[in-house]
């Protein structure tokens, strides 16, 4: 089997399984919707929600795997069955300790956390950020469970293994579901089964991994020991692969900070819209990069470079084939799937509008997020993390600036902030392209370039033919 199809193999199993969990997370979305709607009670928890559902992506769809990966496949192919053995023990060991430490004290300065978060509500509304802290500190240890499932992970997936972590995000969706239908009027404050039934679900994602790391062989036991070589190397690897592969998780964060100066249901509206933007990045985009991550890794290893450049130039277009068509897709039938899926109970019209102005500017940027997720694995793959560092540090920058610059000289609000994110991850996307050339020599850029026009241009009738027929029939309820 060739390099390309054990790709397409592996993000199938990788897509099927988001797939799953993301129709789940509709459903969650639209139980949240119904009882909460775009309130007080909505905000307070997205943000208390947005530090720990962070953490899942930078490390579980992020830095945690993308630095053990490469270190582990090279033991696997290289090291003895006992030193991979060892580096496991210590792995888990390590991680265990450290993400211990990291909750205990988030838990301690959740009220910190929450400031720096959302700062316009210490003033403004006090009572939501009260609410909020107290969320934050029952959410905190699914960081430590989370942290726990990504080794897991990197583990399964360096042995080729996809079905458990694809499939495991499920339980979170089930957990908080069941949480809120089943105890709803069970609490004072009903938003609190939201933060349980996080919690829940994070610890049955990490043992739902167990057995079948025990049927590959790979038990536990405890040996902390920072000074392994390859604890060393993966912590050199991860330290800037947190940052450089968050770019756009980083950039709904800071979204989420100016959002809180503008007004009530802000941060609502762009939590909907951020979570119909997931929907084809972790059904493709990121199950294209996690699937081509062991194979590129192990063609890195092995000085295959021409074999590298082919599989990555089809990782590339096979995610372009199905972002750019999203891309299109939302832009045009935004605000039917709002209303479809979100405006029931107290989501009225007026916050489905909200949300798809929202969805509208990230949706502009969906094709380039997708690509920076493709290409990224390129560089950690050459254990390269520093590159995609510092272009993640222009990009935050540039989003920055943006957010400010819409929120000061447009009327967008809202949108604005959602635009700034889109733009800076077309420009993050830029970059990497051309930092990646000198690397590897010629790429193919303009037989790339000719593919995402030739379905672009596709794509345009296909848009354009959706939203005349919903414009033809009453497809949105007011």
């Amino acid at each position: 089997m060739s390099e390309n199809q054990k790709i397409t193999k592996a993000a199938s199993i990788i897509g099927m399984g988001t797939l799953l969990s993301r129709i789940l997370g509709f459903l969650r979305d639209m139980v949240i919707a119904n009882f909460f709607g775009a309130g007080m009670a909505a905000d307070a928890f997205f943000v208390a929600f947005r530090i720990p559902n962070l953490w899942r992506r930078l490390v579980g769809e992020g830095s945690l795997t993308i630095s053990f990966i490469p270190v582990y496949t090279e033991y696997l192919t290289q090291r003895s069955e006992e030193e991979t053995r060892e580096l496991t023990h210590i792995a888990f060991t390590v991680a265990g300790v450290l993400l211990l430490i990291l909750t205990l004290l988030g838990i301690l300065f959740s009220p910190l956390l929450i400031r720096v978060i959302a700062p316009g509500w210490f003033t403004r509304y006090p009572e939501t950020f009260s609410l909020t802290v107290v969320l934050n500190q029952i959410i905190f240890p699914y960081l430590f469970f989370m942290g726990l499932f990504a080794l897991c992970m990197g583990i399964l997936n360096s042995v080729r293994h996809f079905f458990a972590p694809a499939f495991a995000p499920i339980f979170l969706n089930i957990s908080i579901i069941l949480s809120v239908l089943l105890f709803y009027s069970a609490f004072q404050k009903p938003v609190m089964t939201l933060a349980l039934g996080v919690l829940a679900g994070g610890i049955i994602q990490f043992l739902f991994q167990l057995p079948f790391l025990l049927k590959k062989g790979m038990g536990f036991r405890f040996n902390f020991n920072l000074r392994h070589p390859a604890i060393k190397r993966i912590g050199s690897l991860m330290i800037p692969g947190l940052i450089g592969t968050a770019v756009y998780q980083l950039n709904v964060f800071v979204d989420t900070i100016f959002a809180s100066f503008l007004p009530r249901g802000s941060v609502s509206y762009l939590f909907y819209a951020d979570r119909l933007m997931e929907f084809p990045l972790g059904i493709f985009a990121i199950a294209i990069g996690m699937a081509s991550l062991p194979s590129l890794s192990g063609l890195a290893s092995q000085g295959k470079t021409e074999e590298f450049k082919e599989t990555l130039s089809f990782t590339l277009r096979l995610v372009s084939f199905i972002s750019i068509p999203a891309m299109v897709g939302l832009i045009a039938l935004k605000t039917p799937i709002i209303n479809l899926l979100f405006q029931r109970g107290i989501f009225d019209y007026f916050a489905t509008e909200m949300t798809a102005q929202a969805l509208l500017c990230y949706s502009v940027g969906l094709w380039a997020i997708a690509g920076a997720r493709t290409l990224a694995p390129a560089f950690y793959s050459l254990q390269d993390t520093w590159t995609p560092l510092k272009i993640a540090l222009i990009c935050l920058a540039a989003n920055v600036v943006l957010n400010a610059a819409f929120i000061l000289f447009t009327p967008l609000m809202h949108a604005g902030l959602a635009l700034a994110t889109s733009l800076s991850s077309v420009l993050n996307l830029i970059l990497l392209f051309r930092k990646l050339g000198p690397k590897l020599g010629d790429m193919g850029r303009r037989r790339t370039i000719q593919s995402l026009l030739r379905i672009l241009l596709c794509s345009i009738p296909m848009g354009f033919i959706s939203y005349l027929i919903c414009s033809l029939g009453n497809w949105t309820t007011k």
